[in-house]
């Protein structure tokens, strides 16, 4: 039998963690897989992608800036992307893609999981309405807080994000407001940065008046473009974590629906921040 092949398509994608820790967990679950990472030039996606099936791969994750694109390619979008309208996870079946956004799952179980921090009736903040933040919305509300702001610069693209949510929101009996970044009023139990103010290496885009005492302060980003978010948590008293344990659970959500075995995220996530000293 020959290998399967996944593989992370980006631009840029050289730092990506994710053949490691693909590798790692097939290693732990016995299977025979290659996943490799591909660098795809900003107009070449979807021709990519087709190069990528010819060869006889099996899936592969989408990272930025890709995201929306890979909604648009896709022949079948599970629930969670078309909410997203974003995609980070594709598989390749009898001439078919199906697309997938496993981020949000990921982030709430590295928060609920790792950090042990319910999301259960607590207030949030999602700071951005781009790819990140759409890709997590949806699962955010899904875990039941009481209230979850969406902020973001240009208001009206968190309008539109929100808007798209209201029915989930009120299924699950969460409030569910938009916001500019700067007209942001009370406290939060939770805040999220899915802005780009950490790739860009830009200030926090929020005041500090938004934490409530000991909140958890989280950026999805992780290494060096989340340092400075995380200090500012610190120092104004919150419980800062970067988005490393998010990567490697949207991870192992898209390695469960390739090969039907779910990996040890905990004990992967702990050797990948030994591996890269995080």
């Amino acid at each position: 039998m020959s290998t399967d092949l996944y593989c992370v398509m980006g631009h840029p994608i050289a730092h990506s963690q994710s053949p490691w820790i693909h590798t790692r967990f097939a290693e732990l679950t016995g299977q025979d897989m290659l996943y490799t990472k591909r660098e795809i030039p900003l107009d070449h996606f979807p021709g990519s992608v087709q190069a990528f099936i010819d060869e006889g791969g099996r899936g592969c994750n989408i990272t930025v800036p890709f995201k929306f694109e890979a909604a648009r390619l896709a022949t079948h979008t599970s629930e969670r992307g078309l909410l997203a309208q974003a995609c980070n996870s594709l598989t390749f079946r009898h001439g078919e893609v199906h697309a997938d956004n496993t981020d949000g799952i990921g982030l709430v179980d590295d928060i609920e999981q790792n950090a042990g921090v319910s999301l259960k009736a607590k207030r949030v903040l999602l700071m951005g309405a781009g790819g990140a933040a759409a890709g997590v919305l949806g699962p955010l509300i899904q875990a039941q807080p009481a209230h979850i702001s969406v902020a973001n610069r240009t208001v009206h693209r968190a309008e539109t994000l929100v808007e798209r949510h209201l029915a989930l929101a009120l299924l699950h009996n969460v409030e569910l407001q938009a916001h500019d970044l700067k007209g942001l009023e009370g406290q939060f139990d939770i805040i999220i940065n899915g802005t780009a103010s950490s790739l860009g290496g830009h200030g926090v885009p929020v005041d500090a008046q938004v934490l409530a005492p000991g909140a958890l302060a989280y950026d999805m980003m992780y290494g060096a473009g989340a340092k400075p978010f995380m200090a500012w948590a610190h120092h104004h008293g919150a419980v800062p974590r970067d988005g490393l344990g998010m990567l490697v659970a949207q991870a192992a959500e898209a390695f469960f629906t390739w090969r039907g075995v779910m990996p040890p995220a905990a004990q992967v996530l702990a050797e990948l921040r030994t591996h890269i000293g995080l």
